[in-house]
């Protein structure tokens, strides 16, 4: 008789093997490109510049950008070296019943965003409609573009890529389009985009505003650099290869390159908006700036933005942990259904007016998150992991009844000190909660759960795609084999 499948092992969930990782350099650079286009990413633009003159916003921009991409290179090698996503990695940090709390968390973060970046899409194609047809129902807008994505993410992964593929360099150039109408509309009022600004100010004040606008753009990606290896698993890499850089190559182009840069233009775009129209959000802006066929382009760009940015940076993520919560009899298409409803569930249109706190809140607490799990892959682990166990439900990640406190301690002591400091919330909750987490797992915790590869670092036994292993799951209850290709 067969025993009954662990709840651990749910199909979705299993490691990605080499020869199923579809995801090029320029795909996800592509990917990047249409993530970042965001109503929030605008609302930062457009809150800078209420303080800060335009080319200060996007300095602060660039450096915000670089250091969480560095963040979410880190964290991504995760995904890259053995193939696993983030609610089963987290396993080993929180325990595999622990999982549960923080992937929740971010699952309906996700979702929220998925809601927001849905609403502001619907408007644009509300503008569309209207402009064609005299069509003027928001709502209906909303249900039907959120069926479109959530149908588009459900086919799988390589969907998603083409999607962006298709959508990138139209956005590109739809973009800088954007940019050129808007400046237009601000100089025929006499503002010069480059120097205007509404409420300037100095000294230490300047200086603060310009490290809320470098941690607003890292807090805003804190969601993807705690669990980018959800899409990072499916990134094409060489096996065999133990230099990290050339390992993460694919990684390192999207996070060090295509999100700074993309994410800087539309901060960019955001701030002229703001200038132009004093209002940040570029559908009212463009809207006012332009109109007939040029209006309709412009709309159609926001809402293939909205549709590439949901379906990778939202959807996938989200569906990935509820799937891991439901369990094998819970798939990934159920998991982007249920991501669907939460993000309709918490109203999105109600949530713009409080974008920017909610930012520097949820990075904080998602950046303990992100400094605890390099802390135990980086510092304790050393890249190390006995995959198989992560799928055992009485493996050495079972800890007490299925929870890791050290975790636990280190997440809620990270997160509370963000929260005191909003200004540098997600440098203070990535060294508070990694260092907590460091010092209990490595003196108390791991001193009375035992670790594996922490034990035996041995390269043969517990990496991944560095030397030539596809992890193999077994669907019983016995020990899962691994398989070693050459």
């Amino acid at each position: 008789m067969s025993k009954k499948l662990s709840h651990l092992k749910s199909p979705d969930l299993l490691p990605i093997s080499q020869s199923d990782r579809k995801i090029t350099p320029l795909g996800y650079s592509f990917m990047w490109v249409g993530m970042v286009v965001v109503l929030a990413t605008f609302a930062i633009g457009g809150a800078g510049v209420m303080n800060l003159p335009l080319p200060m916003v996007v300095l602060g921009t660039l450096i915000g950008s670089l250091a969480i991409g560095l963040f979410i290179s880190l964290t991504a090698d995760i995904g890259i070296e053995h193939g696993v996503s983030f609610p089963v990695y987290m396993r080993a940090p929180f325990g595999t019943i622990g999982t549960h709390i923080p992937s929740i968390a971010r699952g309906v973060t996700a979702s929220m965003w998925f809601g927001i970046n849905t609403y502001f899409g619907s408007t644009a194609m509300n503008g569309i409609l209207n402009l064609l047809y005299g069509f003027d129902n928001w709502f209906v807008c909303f249900v039907i573009f959120a069926a479109l994505q959530i149908v588009n993410t459900a086919l799988g992964i390589k969907a998603v890529e083409r999607f962006a593929d298709l959508a990138a360099p139209i956005i590109i150039l739809i973009s800088c389009w954007m940019y050129v109408a808007l400046s237009d509309s601000a100089a025929a009022q006499g503002r010069d985009v480059w120097s205007w600004v509404e409420s300037p100010v100095t000294g230490g004040a300047a200086f603060t505003a310009f490290l809320v606008v470098i941690f607003s753009n890292m807090g805003f990606w804190a969601t993807l650099s705690a669990d980018i290896f959800s899409i990072s698993r499916f990134m094409h890499a060489p096996r065999n290869q133990k230099n990290w850089f050339k390992r993460n190559k694919s990684s390192l182009i999207g996070n060090l390159v295509a999100l700074p840069l993309t994410q800087a233009f539309m901060v960019l775009i955001g701030g002229v908006s703001y200038i132009a129209v004093l209002n940040y959000d570029p559908v009212v802006a463009l809207q006012e700036a332009a109109s007939g066929f040029a209006l309709g382009i412009l709309l159609l760009m926001i809402v293939l933005a909205q549709w590439s940015t949901n379906i990778a940076a939202n959807i996938v993520p989200a569906a990935t942990v509820f799937s891991n919560v439901g369990g094998p009899k819970f798939p990934f298409w159920a998991g982007v259904i249920t991501s669907g409803i939460v993000g309709i569930v918490v109203q999105p249109w109600n949530l713009f007016d409080i974008i920017i706190p909610v930012l520097l809140f949820v990075g904080g607490i998602l950046s303990a998150i992100v400094g605890i799990l390099i802390a135990d892959y980086y510092l304790l682990r050393k890249r190390r992991v006995n995959v198989p166990d992560l799928y055992e439900d009485n493996g050495q990640f079972r800890y007490a009844s299925g929870i890791n406190y050290a975790g636990f301690i280190s997440w809620i002591v990270g997160g509370v000190a963000s929260y005191y400091v909003p200004s540098y919330s997600f440098l203070v909750g990535f060294v508070v909660g990694g260092g907590c987490y460091y010092v209990l797992a490595k003196y108390w915790w791991f001193a009375k759960y035992k670790q594996a590869e922490i034990e035996d670092p041995d390269d043969q036994k517990y990496l991944g795609i560095s030397v030539g292993r596809d992890w193999v799951i077994s669907d019983d209850t016995k020990e899962a084999p691994t398989k070693i290709s050459v």
